[in-house]
């Protein structure tokens, strides 16, 4: 075998800097309660995962954060499940139950959502980069598909339209499995999202429970009575996730797993730099570029953290919700041409090295490292050079350093004024922060 040390010298992945402004993202996140189980990610053994009830009559209070969901809600769970014993492979089920508390019914409505395993139903495909996505059939993981679905405003047919729980009463907004068994390794995980609306206050948790083996071998889900003693007797699932970082600590930042209620489901704004409300476009050869899901530790110069806020959470847990999962960007750019000549303008969105010092240049890796730090669908409507109007769905997958393709790209003439809209559901099996960046091209030489 012969080996040419030189060859691996060439493969090794060096920093590229592109000179060029790094915009703080105008807007801010809305005040829709998210609740946020992601803690512990990967799920051994039985007992709760978050618990926002109140901690009278519970025999850990320590496990109940006490936190009532009335109104716009959302509910995040992505939990993994790994056997540990070859001769017990069970499926671990997931539920999620409410509680109202109230002397009337209250009605609960899911208005999207999506629930997806990574075996079989979302694989981690090693798939293109770049791919158009009309129907949602592309996808490259759980939290792919389970936010391109959410992205569309889709409504899974395993959720109903709406649940009523009876006074003081508990009901199962979900009851999923993660089946392992026949899989090697025994391991697999599940993503949701829901969108909700709730008529009056109720509480929520999230609990584990393995499924329940009845007399003649064969196995059932969980009952309702088997999660409310769980809710009631149980304590934290172990075990835990490595503790987060005290904010402001001195050297490297360990962000922790999610497990609470974070504040803020979504980004909506309209970017503009002029007083008629206009977003000029880069000067020829020029860009510049907003933060998307930026972070303690990763703001790239402009100090601002999109993180959403953490209002409940456990102590050996996240400070804040990073990384924005499911949180909905939804930003219009009011493009402009204010030159006398006709420009060529893309919009993209990329996954630059994590930085905070500066926002005068990006980094990005040639040639790209193996890591994947984006997989998702990103929803771009606009008039396209005809004047007709465009919506189309793109998936990407960016590794960490990965310079992005133009999502659309717009020929302006003098004067032209175009509107371009982008939006996309931060996918979980992403790493933060991106950019979507306006490039203007440079002339063409003759």
């Amino acid at each position: 075998m012969f080996f040419f040390p030189e060859l691996l010298i060439a493969q090794t992945p060096v920093e590229v800097v592109r000179p060029q402004e790094v915009r703080v993202l105008p807007g801010q996140l809305n005040s829709v309660p998210v609740f946020n189980s992601n803690s512990p990610e990967k799920v051994l053994g039985e007992g709760i995962l978050l618990s926002t009830f109140p901690a009278d009559g519970k025999e850990n209070p320590e496990a109940h954060l006490d936190y009532a969901f009335g109104g716009r809600f959302d509910l995040f769970a992505h939990h993994v499940a790994h056997a540990q014993d070859p001769e017990d492979l069970r499926s671990l089920h997931v539920g999620a139950i409410a509680y109202n508390p109230s002397e009337e019914p209250v009605t609960i409505y899911f208005l999207t959502g999506a629930s997806y395993l990574s075996q079989p139903d979302a694989p981690f495909f090693d798939i293109e980069p770049y791919q158009l996505n009309p129907q949602g059939n592309v996808f490259a993981g759980p939290g792919s598909r389970v936010m391109s679905d959410v992205l569309r405003d889709r409504r899974q047919s395993i959720f109903p339209q709406s649940m009523t729980i009876a006074p003081k009463s508990y009901g199962m907004l979900i009851d999923l499995p993660i089946p392992v068994r026949e899989l090697e390794p025994p391991l697999n995980g599940r993503s949701t999202y829901l969108e909700l609306y709730s008529d009056a206050p109720v509480y929520l948790a999230s609990l584990a429970l393995f499924e329940k083996e009845n007399p003649d071998g064969s196995y059932r889900a969980p009952t309702l009575e088997e999660w409310q003693e769980t809710l009631i007797s149980g304590e934290l699932s172990t075990p835990r996730d490595r503790p987060p970082t005290v904010p402001g600590a001195e050297g490297g930042i360990i962000y922790g797993r999610v497990a609470g209620v974070s504040l803020g489901a979504g980004w909506k704004t309209q970017i503009y730099d002029t007083e008629q409300w206009d977003l000029t476009i880069p000067a020829a050869g020029e860009t510049f570029s907003y933060g998307i899901s930026t972070l303690v530790g990763g703001t790239h110069g402009t100090g601002q953290v999109q993180t959403a806020p953490m209002i409940r959470r456990y102590d050996d847990t996240a400070y804040a919700a990073h990384g924005n999962y499911g949180v909905h960007y939804d930003l219009t750019l009011p493009l402009y041409n204010p030159t006398t000549e006709t420009q060529m303008v893309n919009v993209a969105l990329e996954t630059p090295i994590k930085q905070s010092a500066t926002n005068e240049a990006l980094r990005f890796f040639e040639p790209l490292p193996t890591a994947t730090f984006f997989r998702g669908t990103v929803q771009i409507s606009y008039k396209d050079d005809a004047g007709f109007p465009r919506t189309k769905y793109v998936h990407l997958v960016q590794k960490r350093g990965q310079e992005g393709q133009p999502l659309v790209q717009l020929e302006m003439p003098a004067g032209d004024r175009r509107f371009v809209n982008v939006q996309l559901r931060y996918p979980p099996d992403a790493t933060p922060p991106q950019v979507l960046t306006i490039a203007t091209e440079a002339p063409r030489l003759e």
